[in-house]
């Protein structure tokens, strides 16, 4: 059975996709460092310790092919690929072979700036139409999977 896996870490998307979850009937499991340690009714929590991509190993390991990843990190996206899982990213856009190597790239060269001392704004606030977007992609990626 599909499940959908969460990179719970910082997710600004959890209340919705614990709601999803369980209005298409999928299981939903959170997975979380101890810093950011939460438990949710409608999921399974598995809690890591911290670390450096603590969270990212736990969760590729329990991929299997046709899982739904709903992670902000190109890198644990790029291993959700390779396993044939299905991810998305906070606002809902899925990520794809065809689209993965070009935000890793784009990942890459924002941490050498950084690291040359440079610096890049962050993220803008959130708002309701990225949430919508998130919920419409979510729902269609939950319809192809129970097809």
């Amino acid at each position: 059975m599909t499940m959908i896996l969460v990179d719970a870490d910082g997710c600004p998307v959890i209340n919705e996709t614990i709601a999803i979850a369980k209005e298409y009937g999928l299981p939903c499991v959170l997975i979380c460092d101890t810093a950011h340690e939460m438990h949710r009714e409608g999921a399974e929590t598995i809690t890591v310790s911290k670390g450096a991509d603590a969270v990212d190993f736990v969760l590729v390991n329990r991929i299997k092919k046709g899982d739904i990843v709903v992670t902000q990190d190109y890198g644990l996206a790029a291993m959700a690929l390779a396993k044939q899982g299905l991810p998305l990213d906070q606002n809902g856009r899925w990520y794809t072979n065809d689209n993965i190597d070009q935000l890793l790239a784009a990942r890459h060269k924002a941490q050498k700036i950084r690291r040359a001392g440079g610096r890049l704004r962050g993220p803008k606030k959130r708002t309701a139409e990225q949430n919508k977007g998130f919920i419409s992609s979510l729902c269609k990626l939950c319809k192809t999977v129970q097809h």
